[in-house]
């Protein structure tokens, strides 16, 4: 196996093992993906591929939809209550990740075993994102099945982890 490049992070993970009923667990993943695929989501890349709008407006465009979701987010909690998610048994902290690999700070995986999680990153606008992935050993992992939207998102965290380490070890922070 090559050498895994982890960046030190700060993440809560919940999981839990996948087993045999996968179908509960395929369902939240995908529900969780839908959520970027609202009306204001789908109207504004329908605006884009019209050319309604410019680069320069981009910034603000994003930040109007963002702040359009989370009203939309509020009355959604107001008439219906928090969104249900699955009470995922185990919680744990992740304390590296790596483009596909992450590590908890203590032992809790089976090596061998394929178990479902959901983190929220501190990106803007946080993000919440499952996946699966399977136990390497007992804190190490490798993501298998993560949606395209959430890797690079994923990425980009990553890439913004290493850089502020780069910085603290430089002295700059």
């Amino acid at each position: 196996m090559s050498e895994i490049r982890l960046v030190t992070a700060t993440i809560d993970l919940v999981y839990e093992e996948v087993g045999t009923d996968s179908e509960k667990y395929e369902l939240e993943f995908n529900e969780i993906s839908e959520t970027d695929e609202d009306s204001i989501g789908q109207w504004v890349k329908h605006a884009k591929i019209r050319g309604e709008t410019n680069d320069n407006d981009a910034v603000m465009l994003n930040l109007l939809v963002e702040l359009y979701r989370k009203i939309d987010k509020i009355e959604l909690l107001l008439t219906k209550g928090y969104p249900k998610r699955l009470a995922l048994a185990k919680e744990a902290f992740i304390e590296s990740i790596g483009l596909e690999h992450f590590k908890l700070s203590t032992e809790g995986f089976e090596p061998g075993k394929h178990y479902y999680g959901r983190v929220e990153i501190a990106t803007f606008p946080k993000r919440e994102i499952a996946f699966f992935f399977e136990a390497i050993d007992s804190s190490l992992a490798k993501i298998e099945k993560m949606h395209v939207r959430d890797e690079k998102e994923w990425g980009y965290y990553m890439t913004a982890c290493e850089r502020a380490m780069i910085r603290q070890m430089k002295g700059l922070e």
